[in-house]
C-alpha cells in the first residue's frame, strides 16, 4: 500500500503535471480570439512549424529535463538531449513531440477539472440537492447511491496525474532522446575516453615502473659494492632517472587536468639513447644495434616503440638483473622490428603473464602489429613487429 502511494509524495509527479499544463497555455489563448474548431487546428499547425526550427529541440529538451526528470534522477537526464536538431529526422521527432504533448496536455487538463466537478455532482445528487457543478458529464437524477460513487472521480484524478506523467516522460525520452547518429557519436567519445585512460595507465606503468626498477637495482648494487665512487655514480643515475620519471608524471597529470589538450612531448625512439644509458648505469651491459631511418618513423609507431623498448629493458633489470642484453632496432620497408634478448639467471617457472609483457602485447596489437615474448635458446627474448602504415 505504501509503495502504491509513494508516487503521490514525489515532487516530480506534480512537475510533470505542470509540464503538461504549460503545453496548452498558449494555444488556450486562441479561445479568447475565437472558439471555433479551426482556431485550435491553426494553433496545432503553427506548433508543428515551430518544431522544424532547430533551436526548438534545445528549449524542449531543457524544459523536459527540468520538469520531467527531476534532480533525484539525474542519471536519466542523458536520455533527453539539449542540442539543436541536425537532421530532418530530429526535426520530425520534435514536431511529433510538440503535437503529442499538446494533445496529452489538453486531455489531462480537461480531466483534472472535470473529475472533481463530477465528484461534486455525484455528491449533491446523492444528497437530493441536484447537480451544482456544470461538468462535462451531467448528472441529472437524484439517486442515493450517487454519494457512494462520489469518491471515485477524486481517486481517479491523482491516478491520471501520475500515469500521464509517466507517459509524457516516456514520450520525451523517445522523441527528444538522442538519434542513432548521436548515440554512435557518444559511444565513440566514450570509447576514446576509455582508450585514453588505458593509454595513460600504460604510460604511468612504463615510465614510473622503469624509474623505480632502475632506482632499486642501483641502490642494491651500491650497497653491495661498498665502493664510494660506485655509490656516487649510482646516486647520480637514480637522480637522473627520478627527474625523468617526474617529468613523465607531470606530463601525464597535465593531460588528465586538460582532457582536450593534445598529447605532446612524448618520447620517441629517437630518444632511445637515454633508455640505454639508464640501463647501462644500472649495471647492465647493453649492446644496441640500430638499422634504418629511425627519425622518419610515424609518430605513433615511434612513441609506442619507445615504450615497448622501455618496458623490455625494465623487465631485464627487474627479473634478470645486471646482465648483458642485446637490443636491435630495425626499420625495413614498411615494418619496425624491435628485438631485445638477455640471458636468464634463474629458470623460467612458466610463460610470462605479467602486466609488463601484457602491456607490450597490447601496444603492438593497437598498432596492428604482433609481439612474441618467451624463452629462446637459454635466454629471454622480446620480438615485436610494428607496421609503419
Amino acid at each position: 500500500m505504501v509503495r502504491m502511494l509513494r508516487p503521490f509524495t514525489r515532487a516530480v509527479t506534480y512537475t510533470r503535471w505542470l509540464h503538461l499544463l504549460v503545453a496548452i497555455v498558449w494555444s488556450s489563448l486562441w479561445l479568447f480570439v475565437d472558439e471555433a474548431w479551426w482556431t485550435q487546428v491553426t494553433a496545432a499547425v503553427l506548433l508543428g512549424l515551430a518544431g522544424l526550427v532547430p533551436v526548438t529541440r534545445v528549449v524542449e529538451g531543457f524544459q523536459a529535463r527540468l520538469l520531467l526528470i527531476g534532480r533525484r534522477q539525474d542519471g536519466e537526464s542523458g536520455e533527453i538531449v539539449t542540442t539543436p536538431s541536425v537532421t530532418w529526422g530530429d526535426r520530425g521527432r520534435t514536431v511529433v513531440w510538440l503535437e503529442a504533448r499538446l494533445c496529452l496536455g489538453w486531455i489531462v487538463a480537461h480531466l483534472s477539472v472535470q473529475l472533481p466537478l463530477l465528484a461534486v455532482d455525484l455528491l449533491t445528487t446523492g444528497l437530493g440537492l441536484g447537480p451544482l457543478a456544470d461538468g462535462f458529464v451531467s448528472v441529472e437524477e437524484n439517486r442515493w447511491w450517487h454519494a457512494v460513487l462520489a469518491p471515485v472521480p477524486l481517486v481517479l484524478c491523482p491516478v491520471v496525474v501520475v500515469w500521464s506523467g509517466h507517459l509524457v516522460t516516456a514520450l520525451a525520452k523517445r522523441l527528444l532522446g538522442p538519434s542513432p547518429a548521436e548515440r554512435m557519436a557518444a559511444l565513440e567519445e566514450r570509447t576514446e575516453q576509455l582508450l585514453e585512460r588505458t593509454r595513460i595507465a600504460r604510460e604511468l606503468h612504463d615510465s614510473i615502473g622503469h624509474a623505480l626498477t632502475v632506482a632499486v637495482v642501483q641502490a642494491g648494487a651500491a650497497r653491495a659494492a661498498g665502493d664510494p665512487e660506485f655509490t656516487d655514480r649510482a646516486l647520480s643515475a637514480i637522480e637522473e632517472t627520478g627527474r625523468a620519471a617526474l617529468e613523465d608524471l607531470e606530463r601525464v597529470l597535465g593531460v588528465l587536468r586538460e582532457s582536450q589538450k593534445p598529447v605532446s612531448s612524448r618520447p620517441t625512439l629517437v630518444d632511445a639513447d637515454r633508455l640505454l644509458e639508464s640501463a647501462r648505469a644500472s649495471g647492465a651491459k647493453v649492446d644496441a644495434e640500430v638499422t634504418g631511418p629511425v627519425d622518419t618513423l610515424p609518430g605513433p609507431v615511434s612513441r609506442e616503440g619507445y615504450r615497448i623498448l622501455q618496458e623490455a629493458l625494465t623487465n631485464v633489470l627487474r627479473h634478470a638483473g645486471a646482465v648483458p642484453a642485446h637490443v636491435s632496432v630495425q626499420v625495413t620497408g614498411d615494418t619496425l622490428v624491435l628485438a631485445i634478448r638477455n640471458p636468464l639467471t634463474d629458470p623460467v617457472p612458466g610463460p610470462g603473464r605479467g602486466s609488463g609483457l601484457r602491456g607490450i602485447r597490447e601496444r603492438a596489437a593497437l598498432l596492428g602489429g604482433r609481439a612474441r615474448t618467451g624463452p629462446d635458446e637459454g635466454g629471454w627474448q622480446v620480438h615485436v613487429e610494428l607496421p609503419l602504415s
